[in-house]
């Protein structure tokens, strides 16, 4: 078991789930397209200035920026813009439960592409990671609607996917923090597109926010610690420990969101943490080494 990669993929989820309480309160007064355009541009510029002075022998214009822009596009951007979509056509929690089915195809990426091989101890595994998701995210029967916005969410799971293994494969030679730069600006890239139609049409999710101390402080933490450093430690964890096993740790999230408003004030909610306890018992179970002899083990990359 790499435990160092399951830590850093751990962490990348909490910075991940930091983002949300804060876009709670932007999106009090920031329309939703204009507030995640922002973000991407924020974290982009920060990635930027780190490669910049961390990493001064990496020459900016001879990076693949055209690659990287093409799958930080459309494996992020074009992501989350059609998890969105899907929540609107739908409901927060029947998108939560599309999101929480990623670990399939993070397992189906490696089966098909990576020659992993599946154990009935691993499916048990990718069985209780699921159930757990669901229970973390609020997920209970006849709670959510399967249809059109469904498969719409699911879609864009497994194009999250894609991306974040597509991200590792493809530029081998790169840092993380290279990585996350040139796929970043595929993000940003991607949804200015929207964001500029909206802008153009005066729709709702087009409004400009108050930019206040208050409203700073949670962009920074929306954009920094949500996007940059989440992301940047992502494709690390992804790198170290493979997309299946980083993919269990995701579904995580909503736990860590409920941990981070907990201690906000919020109340403590008992079938998250359960929720949480199974997935965990999920992603240990799947990286036990298998009792096999001359080979490598079903749970290895």
């Amino acid at each position: 078991m790499n435990i160092r990669g399951n830590i850093i993929g751990a962490t990348a989820i909490f910075f991940f789930a930091s983002g949300f309480p804060a876009a709670d309160q932007l999106l009090q007064t920031w329309g939703i397209i204009t507030l995640i355009t922002l973000r991407n541009l924020l974290a982009l510029i920060v990635m930027i200035f780190l490669l910049f002075f961390l990493e001064p022998s990496t020459v900016l214009q001879k990076l693949p920026w055209i690659k990287g822009f093409w799958i930080g596009g459309m494996g992020f951007g074009f992501g989350s813009l059609l998890l969105l979509i899907a929540q609107a056509m739908t409901d927060a929690t029947t998108a939560a439960l599309a999101a929480a089915a990623m670990p399939l195809f993070g397992v189906g990426l490696e089966v098909a592409l990576d020659g992993r091989r599946i154990s009935s101890r691993f499916l048990l595994a990718v069985v209780l990671v699921l159930f757990g998701g669901a229970l973390a995210a609020g997920v209970f029967p006849g709670e959510s609607s399967i249809g059109a916005g469904f498969a719409l969410g699911l879609f864009a799971s497994g194009i999250f996917a894609w991306g974040s293994r597509k991200t590792v494969k493809s530029f081998p030679a790169l840092s993380p923090l290279a990585r996350t730069t040139i796929t970043t600006s595929g993000m940003f890239g991607f949804m200015a597109v929207p964001c500029l139609a909206a802008l153009f049409f005066e729709h709702a999710w087009s409004t400009v926010g108050l930019l206040d101390i208050s409203n700073v402080g949670l962009l920074f933490v929306y954009a920094f610690l949500g996007l940059g450093l989440s992301q940047f430690l992502w494709i690390k964890a992804v790198e170290d420990i493979g997309i299946a096993i980083a993919s269990f740790h995701l579904n995580a999230t909503p736990f860590y969101v409920m941990i981070i408003v907990f201690v906000l004030g919020s109340e403590w909610n008992w079938m998250q943490a359960l929720g949480a306890a199974i997935l965990t018992v999920g992603t240990l179970l799947a990286q036990l080494p298998e009792k096999s002899s001359g080979h490598e083990s079903a749970y290895q990359l």
